[in-house]
């Protein structure tokens, strides 16, 4: 798995011609408060149920509010088949912190 920092994963977005999946795993309450433009929810206690709802071979950016629950999920996607996985390192909160200082904070 890969992990990014904000500042990095900004600059490779801007890079890319496909965007990767950016998948929130955060509660639904922590997402009404903050997300990254073009973020998908999906609650980290959901995923396993939900495997059927992902494309294994499409890049895929786990996000969540510091970066402990991406870094879980990310590695279970890894044990899932998954071929393409980054980590947010720092979540939305390094993200508010050092990319878009007027994203609001929890």
């Amino acid at each position: 798995m890969r992990e990014f920092e904000a500042e990095e994963l900004k600059s490779y977005l801007e890079s890319v011609d496909e965007p990767p999946l950016l998948l929130d795993v955060r509660q639904p309450w922590e997402y009404a408060i903050c997300k990254l433009d073009d973020s998908v929810l999906m609650p980290m206690s959901t995923v396993p149920a939900n495997l059927d709802q992902l494309d294994k071979d499409k890049e895929t950016v786990v996000i969540c509010h510091h970066g402990v629950r991406s870094r879980r999920v990310a590695f279970f996607l890894e044990q899932a088949g998954f071929s393409n996985v980054i980590n947010l390192r720092g979540g939305v909160a390094g993200w508010a912190r050092d990319v878009d200082t007027d994203m609001a904070t929890y």
